[in-house]
Parts: C-alpha cells; sequence; structure tokens
C-alpha cells in the first residue's frame, strides 16, 4: 500500500495536522507470471528480444567473486551479431564517394553504428584494466581507424572519470590477403621495435578475424617479447568455415562470410576511404583485383 499524506479541512488545517489516506498499490509490471510471452506479444511496448538484450543489466552485487569475474567476461564477450539473411541498407540511403557506387552490393555498417560500438568497447576496455597502464598495438593498415577512434574515446573516459588508464601506443604492419583471400600465413612487414612490450599490459587492436590464423601467429610473435598480458580487441569477426576457432577478447560486430570493404579495410589498397563498412561487388572486384 501507498501512504498519500493529505491536508485536512480548515480547522485541521490551523493545527496542522495531516492524515495518512491508504491507496491500493498501482500495477507496475509489464509481464505476468502466468503467461509472459502472451502478454508480451500484446503489449503495445513490446520490442524484438534482440533490442531488448542490451537493455538487460547484469547484477553483480549478491555473485560470488567466481561469479562476478564469469559476468564480467561475458560482458567483454558480447558483440552485435549481423545474421546472414541481412540485405544491409541501399546506398542510395547514404552519401557514397562516386567513384565507388557501381562497386558496392550495400552497406552493411553504417559509420555512426561503428563508433557507437567502438564506444562501449572502450568502455569495456577501461573497465577492465583499471588503473594499469596498457600499450595499445595497432595492426596496420586496416586497424588504423578502429584504433584511433577506440583510443580517443578511451581518452575521453580518461578525462572524465575518477581513474584513468595510462595508455602507449605501438604499432606492426602484416599482410595476409591476396585479392578477397586469406593466405592463411602472416607477412610482418613493418613494425616498432616490440622489446618495450616486456611486462606490459598489451591490448592488440585489429580491424576484422577472418580465419583467425594470422591473430593467432601474432600472439606467437608478441609471446616471445614477454609481455605481461596480451588481450585483443577486433572490429569484426566474420563467420567461415575456415576459422580455426579463434575468438578476441573485445568484438564490434560478428557477420557473415562476406568481402567488405571501408572504413579503412582495403581491397588491394582501395576503398579505405570509403567510411561505411560495405560489401563489395564482383564488378568491384573484377576492377580492383591485382
Amino acid at each position: 500500500m501507498i501512504q498519500l499524506f493529505k491536508k485536512m479541512g480548515k480547522k485541521d488545517q490551523e493545527s496542522t495536522q495531516v492524515k495518512a489516506v491508504n491507496l491500493p498499490e498501482p500495477e507496475i509490471s509489464i509481464l505476468s507470471k502466468q503467461n509472459p510471452q502472451k502478454e508480451a506479444e500484446n503489449s503495445p511496448t513490446h520490442l524484438p528480444q534482440n533490442l531488448l538484450a542490451p537493455l538487460k543489466a547484469v547484477n553483480l552485487s549478491n555473485c560470488h567473486q567466481s561469479d562476478q569475474d564469469s559476468a564480467v567476461a561475458s560482458m567483454s564477450q558480447s558483440f552485435i551479431k549481423i545474421a546472414d539473411d541481412d540485405e544491409g541498407y541501399s546506398l542510395n540511403q547514404f552519401c557514397i564517394p562516386k567513384h565507388y557506387e557501381n562497386y558496392l552490393k550495400s552497406v552493411m555498417i553504417p559509420e555512426g553504428l561503428i563508433l557507437d560500438r567502438t564506444e562501449r568497447l572502450a568502455r569495456d576496455i577501461v573497465n577492465d584494466f583499471g588503473d594499469e597502464g596498457i600499450v595499445g598495438l595497432c595492426v596496420l593498415k586496416g586497424g588504423y581507424k578502429f584504433f584511433t577512434d577506440l583510443f580517443n574515446k578511451m581518452q575521453l573516459l580518461n578525462r572524465m572519470m575518477d581513474r584513468s588508464v595510462p595508455m602507449a601506443v605501438d604499432f606492426i604492419r602484416l599482410k595476409s590477403y591476396s585479392n578477397d583471400k586469406s593466405t592463411g600465413t602472416i607477412q610482418v612487414i613493418g613494425s616498432d621495435n616490440l622489446d618495450n612490450l616486456k611486462g606490459k599490459n598489451v591490448v592488440i587492436v585489429e580491424d576484422i578475424i577472418d580465419t583467425g590464423k594470422t591473430m593467432t601467429h601474432l600472439l606467437e610473435l608478441i609471446q616471445k617479447y614477454q609481455p605481461k598480458s596480451v588481450k585483443v580487441a577486433s572490429l569484426l569477426v566474420k563467420r567461415t568455415p575456415k576459422s580455426v576457432g579463434y575468438r578476441p577478447d573485445y568484438i564490434g560486430f560478428e557477420i557473415p562470410d562476406e568481402f567488405i570493404v571501408g572504413y579503412a579495410l582495403d581491397y588491394n589498397e582501395y576503398f579505405r576511404d570509403l567510411g561505411h563498412l560495405c560489401v563489395i561487388n564482383e564488378e568491384g572486384k573484377k576492377k580492383y583485383s591485382e
């Protein structure tokens, strides 16, 4: 019951007395326990489950430490999944450079959505490391834009939060693609001196995990420099039957087995100047093939 205090008549007002009036408890539950699914479907505020999922909060207050660790790990492994039958967005709905219009099939992920998702990944990384310093290792060339936006978001959080994460940066350049195929071999064709990774918390920032072979090879290479810890943040993970099963620690989007370009991802060095993540069509592959 809710108690509503109400002023009485003139006589009572003079004595400044108040009286408690009992009112029925308002019904604020959205779903009944008897048939929640049916009520949810009939409710005018019913939302699809894929929209409700991000709104669910994890309550850690009553969990044991092991349960808390599992919950945090689960939160770090969350991602946005693009379905295999998702047709994306029409090119006409976005501003696409004229020189690419005829060579793209669709927009898979708009740039604005990429930036919003990147902001959440930045928060997850800052929360996971607390006040421990990290070294961000950017995998060039495709990872440079995601790396820049991710660390800009982390710098903003450092300025706004009560605690901050000291950050340093390093770069490594790899090559594992020929045309639209992953070669499965890793070529380190440029890097800074990686000796300074020893004893440091390293966050490798990559644009896309395809088969996973490139990243597993890179992790083996990084371990030779004896870092304190190594985590991987990848904007994209591709669902492909060729995958070796590797999953990074932080994932932006899980996508179908399509070759995508834009947001610094290239096809033989083309399309890096495209803001959105788009699916290249067959005509584009022919035009820009080596």
